[in-house]
């Protein structure tokens, strides 16, 4: 009997508890159970532990991939404290320095990127998701994210986080649990050149348009399209939650379509 046939004799309330208890399992409750088992989650809970309020009163800069970040002079941030969200070490060998810590939550850019990602010398938060493809990877920390469930800020990276529909907002609250007092967006363009359901998974048929680089996602690469609403609910969440605790997210990206945070100038935050 094949899905559509036993949907059409299924009665609709038992089809969406089945339904939604199968996609509950699929993309959380499986990986819930199975990390309770493992000595790695165990241990990056050991790690995470050791970040909470680490860089209490202190900036950070959250970088986005957008095409701005090369309209802007990014050797200012060698001595900051830095987010480095997906691809950005494609940037590192001209930047100089690498970004202080690098996050992913994108199952499909840990996969096609784990071999170059494995490779990198720095703090690594990942989705426990990926954590297969990075058994034994020393710098890498698994993070307890997911995109179902109730959409809402997490200030306890030891905890359950949700995604936001971005991984500028995992950064965003994994910059709160470790204190930081104002985080700085940079490279956060939300703008793309690219139509199409969100969420859905295409494939790259050449140069990307809507990153610092056109090997970014480049032919044949697989990658999901954008959310934009999505995560414009989320920054709101985030731009609430900093608020309440005093504390402030600016957007000092260049030329930037998101109209969340308060701006401000690049440069300003540096002495001449």
């Amino acid at each position: 009997m094949d899905r559509q046939t036993l949907k059409r004799i299924t009665p609709h309330p038992v089809w969406n508890v089945a339904s939604q208890t199968y996609w509950w399992w699929y993309n959380r409750g499986r990986h819930v159970f199975l990390r309770s088992l493992s000595p790695a989650w165990r241990h990056s809970q050991q790690l995470l532990r050791q970040y909470r309020d680490l860089h209490q009163g202190q900036r950070c800069f959250i970088i986005g991939n957008g095409p701005s970040l090369r309209q802007m002079d990014l050797s200012l941030l060698k001595n900051e404290v830095t987010f480095g969200l997906n691809r950005i070490y494609l940037l590192f060998p001209e930047l100089g320095f690498t970004t202080t810590y690098l996050v992913l939550t994108n199952t499909l850019v840990l996969e096609q990127s784990a071999p170059e990602l494995q490779r990198l010398q720095l703090p690594k938060f990942f989705t426990w998701r990926a954590h297969s493809w990075f058994a034994n990877d020393p710098q890498a920390i698994f993070l307890d994210t997911d995109f179902t469930g109730p959409e809402n800020f997490c200030p306890d990276a030891t905890g359950r986080i949700f995604e936001g529909f971005t991984v500028t907002y995992t950064a965003m609250e994994l910059a709160f649990y470790m204190g930081f007092n104002q985080v700085i967006l940079i490279g956060v363009d939300h703008n793309y050149q690219a139509s199409g359901p969100a969420n859905s998974t295409v494939v790259s048929q050449g140069d990307d348009p809507n990153h610092f680089a056109a090997n970014y996602f480049g032919k044949g690469f697989r990658w999901q399209l954008p959310d934009l609403e999505g995560s414009e609910r989320s920054y709101r969440l985030a731009r609430q939650a900093y608020q309440d605790a005093g504390r402030s997210i600016v957007d000092a990206t260049v030329g930037g379509k998101l109209t969340i945070f308060p701006k401000a100038d690049y440069r300003s935050f540096f002495s001449s």
